[in-house]
């Protein structure tokens, strides 16, 4: 097939109901760091209205021997973003569907049995076998990479016509362009073609037209159809080279439209154009995203209530939601939610986050600093633990679910019998009512922790569970786990967060009762500190220097809340210099740096809330 040549998608498939039939067819301040100061080491959619476009699957082609450096514009950029050629698989930018999960900044796929059964419909694949959800089958297409999904419905059997469009040029090639074409010019007089046939809204990465967004039947009459030259070889002039290998304008860039069939010209972005919508990780989306009940950007901001209230109202309207076909879209955004309900960190428990009245000390056992901050309130900063050495508390911790906390390595001793973990401590040596105290079990230090430049500085710390028990921590209104982090992109530089910890004041005593404060992450502080920050160090706190972590803090949680109010444990209070003055912000260990390290020992349920 020549770039000359058309692919009509005739959609007879939809139109005859055979592949893809409606259902009804079918039956201030922070405790802070332990201020050590670390010795100076030695040494798309295609959005035609309406919907009828697709784009076929593409490909990846092996990489040109000697790529040259991509064009960019005032959109797109910057170089270093585009030298890692990222792509809808790259989970560190944007959210994996479903049926995969995030591994080492890949979305991979996910074994069928992973998927949730509640709620969902069923579905028939082409070899006439049912799955209980479209996660399901999308995750046994993802593991075999060939298309599965065939439609909705309960039966499954030889009664469903199988018509098949491919072309392996195509498939390996994909669209140079989509457009339409007048229904009329390919009846001519051929008056078996339909008159009523289905619309059809593709992405762009999808393997089948089956996974396309199917909407009700029109009445064609003499209107257009859907059309695409097939891609051929490369052109001379080629503004983008995609990862795929495939070239596409560079007007086509940042434009929401997934013109590569892998995304990879929508992923790192300066602005976006045509009324795109950009994310804070400089992926943009098209304007259907916002406000549609799919979180696409990674800290949720297109669905967050500001944006539905400014960008909604200067985009075009949607099409109609899909009726008599079940909405792929619909049951995806149900799979997720089903998958995060079994989550609960990052959410306090807001019926007790504003209490002020300290609770008098219950009959409870076992056997049965912030510079420049404010006192928190009694139950405030659910997540926030006090790691007691002996009887001794000179570090905090983040309790991020199941009987695992994070804290610092500089914190802790491989000895677990000389520690004891305090949740809901408001002052540090007067237990409240909410207060557990816990022994550990385990306390694992990262294995390339440098004490003398404080690299590596994290420690995960195994709470011991009950006799005959599989918990650690007793059900608790007082208690909340954090968020764990598995993308360095999710909060940028300049984002507002928070600090807590019993530290060191600006009058030099540890506080008595927890205190907080907000920071600003800085983008790199090698100005201040030079070669002493290293891979997976970050810098927080506040430009006057009035805002600091210091002494005492050490171990404590950097949390910063996305759009849509969900915690995350973005930093670990690790070191610094002159607690609270300018040009010397706070030095934190990157937690998300970390996350597959973490997850190694904690297992996936415990660490994050769109990974499960």
């Amino acid at each position: 097939m020549t770039s000359s040549s058309l692919f009509l998608l005739f959609l007879l498939i939809f139109c005859s109901g055979a592949s893809n039939p409606a259902d009804e067819e079918q039956p201030s301040s922070t405790g802070h760091r332990q201020k050590s100061i670390p010795p100076k080491p030695n040494p798309t959619p295609v959005t035609t209205t309406p919907p009828v476009t697709t784009t076929p699957p593409v490909t990846t082609l092996p990489a040109s021997t000697t790529p040259a450096p991509p064009q960019t514009d005032e959109y797109l950029g910057p170089l270093k973003c585009l030298r890692e050629k990222f792509t809808r698989a790259s989970c560190g930018l944007v959210f994996c569907p479903p049926w995969q999960r995030c591994i080492d900044g890949v979305c991979s796929c996910k074994p069928p049995n992973l998927c949730p059964r509640e709620g969902v419909k069923t579905v028939c694949v082409r070899n006439h076998k049912r799955y209980l959800s479209y996660c399901q089958a999308m995750a046994m297409s993802c593991r075999s990479n060939q298309p599965l999904f065939s439609h909705f419905g309960e039966i499954c059997g030889e009664n469903i016509k199988k018509e098949e469009h491919n072309n392996p040029e195509l498939k390996s090639r994909g669209a140079a362009s989509a457009f339409t074409v007048d229904y009329s010019q390919i009846r001519g007089g051929q008056e078996q073609l339909p008159r009523r046939c289905v619309r059809v809204r593709c992405q762009g990465f999808e393997s089948s037209l089956a996974e396309c967004e199917i909407y009700n039947k029109v009445d064609i009459g003499d209107g257009a159809v859907a059309a695409a030259n097939c891609s051929d070889s490369k052109p001379e002039d080629c503004g983008f080279t995609c990862a795929n290998d495939k070239c596409v304008s560079l007007k086509q860039t940042c434009d929401g439209v997934d013109d590569c069939g892998d995304r990879s010209d929508e992923m790192c972005c300066k602005q976006c154009r045509n009324g795109a919508f950009r994310c804070n990780t400089g992926v943009c989306m098209h304007a259907d995203a916002v406000g549609d009940n799919q979180l696409d950007c990674l800290d949720g901001e297109d669905e967050s209530s500001k944006q539905l209230n400014s960008f909604a109202l200067r985009t075009a309207k949607r099409p109609e939601e899909p009726s008599d076909y079940v909405s792929r879209k619909n049951e995806t955004v149900t799979s997720r939610r089903l998958l995060e309900s079994k989550l609960s960190c990052g959410i306090p428990n807001m019926d007790l986050v504003d209490d002020t009245e300290e609770q008098a000390r219950g009959q409870r056992s076992r056997k049965k600093r912030v510079v420049g901050g404010l006192p928190a309130r009694p139950t405030q900063i659910q997540w926030q633990v006090a790691l007691q050495e002996y009887n001794k508390i000179d570090c905090g911790g983040a309790y991020v679910g199941g009987c695992w906390v994070i804290t610092a390595a500089h914190c802790v001793r491989p000895n677990p019998a000389a520690f004891k973990v305090k949740f809901s401590l408001w002052k540090k040596y007067s237990p409240q009512g909410t207060t557990d105290i816990v022994p550990v079990e385990q306390i694992i230090i990262h294995p390339h922790y440098n004490p003398a430049t404080y690299q590596n500085d994290i420690a995960l710390v195994k709470l011991e569970k009950y006799p005959f028990q599989d918990f650690c921590v007793e059900e608790n209104p007082g208690i909340r786990a954090v968020c764990v982090p598995w993308s360095t992109e999710l909060f940028q530089p300049n984002y507002n967060c928070s600090i807590s910890g019993w530290g060191r004041t600006k009058a030099g005593r540890s506080s008595d009762v927890l205190l907080w404060a907000n920071v600003t992450l800085i983008q790199g502080c090698e100005s201040s500190y030079k070669h002493r920050i290293k891979p997976g160090m970050m810098c927080a706190g506040d430009p006057e220097g009035d805002v600091d972590s210091c002494q005492g803090d050490s171990g404590g949680p950097l949390v910063c809340q996305d759009q849509l109010g969900v915690s995350y444990l973005w930093g670990i209070v690790s070191w610094g210099e002159r607690c609270g003055q300018p040009g010397f912000p706070g030095v934190y260990t990157q937690v998300a740096y970390y996350f597959e390290w973490i997850r190694s020992y904690t297992g996936w349920p415990a660490v994050t809330r769109f990974n499960s």
